[in-house]
């Protein structure tokens, strides 16, 4: 099996099959040899489980989760890498490639046909141009999995762990909390990749909740308040969600009065209990 954590080893790669780096599809290749195993220990890639990972890269991660656990479903979304995956992953004959986007993919379905009988998790190194898209995708789809662990630009992962009523919350990091209890395992420094991006990273996991922690009557209205309110953070709620839901000031004021909630506080200021009592409050009288 070959050392996919060597940089010679990896540039020869590159050259036999052609291969290039796309800036487009955000191809940043981990080559740090601590990284990995790690991410795949506390990812719960161990006996028995089926493991999903986003984007193969070279194989590095790939690797890693199929020598732990039962098997690895691979979605990549780049065909050039198909031969090179062949050649890498050859060893092992627990793990299988899916060439599509992730976004189109029958997740629900791909779990019902490759994991029957296994608990599962997903485990990815994503591009960070879309690492909120890919992750909101899956906790919103309810899948029977039991943990998403990702490595993620620094940054992002400090907004996606934020704790409700933290100055760096956001409506992702409220919209993570209602799906996951997530958590910041460890730091990722840019040297970690090929090529090297601009910026730190950081593994985070986010392990499903089996009950959302607040009661809400309708979902889709806790998220239009959760996201009318980050809308424009430096706002207070009277004006935030007034802008939002199209109503008066007036009418916002006595809706949060209904809920219980001050007029002038800020998104940023509210626990997660306070946004499901806001959305409420509407759907029983809008």
């Amino acid at each position: 099996m070959q050392n996919l954590s060597n940089i010679g080893v990896i540039k020869d790669i590159l050259n036999r099959h052609g291969f290039s780096f796309s800036k487009g599809l955000g191809q940043n290749f981990l080559i740090n040899p601590s990284v990995c195993p790690r991410m795949a220990e506390m990812g719960n890639a161990q006996p028995g489980w089926g493991i999903i990972e986003i984007g193969a890269g070279f194989g590095v991660l790939t690797v890693e989760l199929a020598q732990r656990a039962d098997k690895v479903v691979c979605i990549e979304i780049d065909s050039r890498l198909l031969p090179i995956l062949d050649e890498t992953l050859a060893d092992f004959h627990n793990i299988k490639i899916v060439n599509q986007d992730v976004l189109k993919v029958d997740l629900a379905g791909l779990i019902r046909e490759e994991f029957p009988g296994m608990k599962v998790a997903v485990c990815a190194n994503l591009p960070y141009y879309i690492t909120s898209p890919i992750i909101m995708s899956i906790l919103e789809a309810h899948l029977p999995i039991e943990s998403l662990t990702v490595m993620v630009q620094k940054e992002a992962a400090q907004r996606i762990c934020a704790l409700p009523g933290s100055r760096e919350v956001g409506a992702v990091s409220i919209a993570v909390q209602y799906y996951a209890q997530p958590k910041i395992l460890f730091p990722v420094s840019r040297g970690s990749f090929m090529p090297a991006p601009d910026v730190d990273s950081a593994v985070i996991r986010l392990d499903i909740r089996k009950e959302a922690p607040v009661s809400v009557v309708n979902e889709d209205t806790f998220f239009k308040v959760v996201k009318g309110a980050f809308s424009q953070r430096r706002k207070t709620l009277s004006n935030t969600l007034s802008s939002s839901f199209g109503v008066s000031k007036n009418q916002a004021n006595l809706w949060l009065e209904r809920a219980g909630v001050a007029a002038n506080l800020r998104a940023e200021q509210l626990s997660m209990e306070q946004f499901a009592a806001i959305a409420n409050a509407w759907e029983q009288n809008p």
